[in-house]
């Protein structure tokens, strides 16, 4: 059996009855557990909790979704206005999901839930749609199979399953260690392309210490439970990054391996990330001072910020160092006078002169009042 079969079968029969071995203890929110059916908490499987990212008004992708339980935690947290979406590609899973939307809908005032099934490494295309083709366009000849992809290249371009920027936060518990090797760079990169500029990601899953040997690769019941198929922890944070990701780190780092294997210790994180914004790089006169406690650190694009120093940065960087992820670590000058934007080219670690930011220190920038 491969290790697409070997997943499917494994996740089939978790839908239909509990599989211990999949999961990881952890401590959900008891208050939004309250609301989910005792079926979907019971049958599903994961190594953390992403829902706790979530913020009001969020339209929130759920890569992964199983049986629905982090979806519908995290449809009590967006608030009337926002939205779930959970893409999956099991159809027992999927159907345990919808089986409560009702339910579902009625205690959250509203559909704010829905399931999709698809792989989450080709975000834009939608199975059920692949399904409902090849019905009336069966496949038996190469002039069929180019055609076919053809189709699928129109489809992913004109309706994709998930549009481009369209989405506030990408979650995921304990999924992406199920995808192949071969087609892990391309999943991080469709995270990436449908995050709106400043979207976030929080991705629970499981890491190696060590890299995985071919050996153990090759064995599908590790790979399908969560094991083999897992990033090495610096390779995980460097997909990421060479996605185009800024603010990559672990948020949750279990000391205690979940599992050790052949001496390798497999332990649960969560990922967090944020996409940058794509606007221009302009001058306005805006400085950071980072606080300590490092001699000094460095940001993805070669930024230098030595501890104490007021260093100059254009108003994007300026905006995401002051907010979100690094909202703690940075105090905020904007400029006393907001002059005509320049081409921002200041080599990295330049200083800001004081007087350009003299009583514009923000309030959330003063000790004890520092972003969430």
């Amino acid at each position: 059996m491969n290790v697409h079969d070997s997943v499917m079968e494994r996740y089939s029969q978790g839908a239909q009855e509990r599989q211990p071995a999949l999961c990881c203890p952890i401590a959900y929110d008891a208050n939004l557990l309250a609301a989910l059916p005792q079926e979907i908490i019971d049958k599903d499987y994961g190594c953390g909790d992403p829902s706790r990212y979530v913020r009001v008004d969020d339209v929130v992708l759920d890569l992964g979704s199983g049986g629905g339980k982090i979806a519908y935690m995290a449809a009590q947290l967006v608030g009337e206005h926002g939205r779930v979406i959970g893409v999956d590609m099991n159809d027992d899973m999927l159907a345990l999901a919808r089986k409560y939307q009702p339910e579902m809908a009625a205690k959250l005032g509203g559909e704010r839930v829905q399931f999709l099934k698809g792989h989450i490494q080709d975000l834009a295309l939608s199975i059920d749609a692949v399904d409902a083709y090849l019905a009336e366009h069966p496949v038996r000849t190469a002039t069929e199979h180019t055609a076919f992809m053809g189709w699928q290249a129109q489809q992913c371009e004109q309706s994709p399953l998930i549009a481009d920027a369209s989405v506030d936060l990408v979650i995921s518990n304990c999924v992406l260690n199920l995808v192949h090797d071969a087609d892990k760079a391309q999943l991080v990169r469709e995270i990436f392309r449908v995050l709106k500029p400043g979207g976030r990601v929080a991705i629970s899953d499981i890491v190696s210490d060590e890299v995985v040997p071919e050996h153990l690769k090759r064995d599908a019941n590790l790979w399908s439970g969560c094991i083999s198929g897992a990033f090495q922890e610096e390779e995980f944070l460097r997909a990421f990054v060479d996605a185009g990701f800024v603010a990559v780190a672990y948020d949750k780092w279990d000391t205690q391996p979940w599992q050790v294997v052949e001496g390798i210790e497999f332990r649960s994180v969560t990922l967090t990330a944020v996409k940058p914004e794509a606007s221009a790089c302009l001058d306005y006169g805006h400085a950071v001072i980072y606080r300590g406690p490092h001699a000094e650190v460095r940001d993805e694009e070669g930024h230098i910020f030595p501890r104490g120093a007021r260093i100059a940065v254009c108003e994007r960087t300026y905006r995401l160092l002051t907010g979100g992820a690094y909202g703690e670590d940075f105090i905020g000058l904007p400029p006393a006078v907001r002059g005509e934007p320049a081409c921002f080219c200041a080599v990295p670690g330049t200083r800001r002169d004081a007087a350009a930011g003299k009583g514009t220190i923000q309030p959330s920038s003063i000790a004890g009042g520092g972003c969430c």
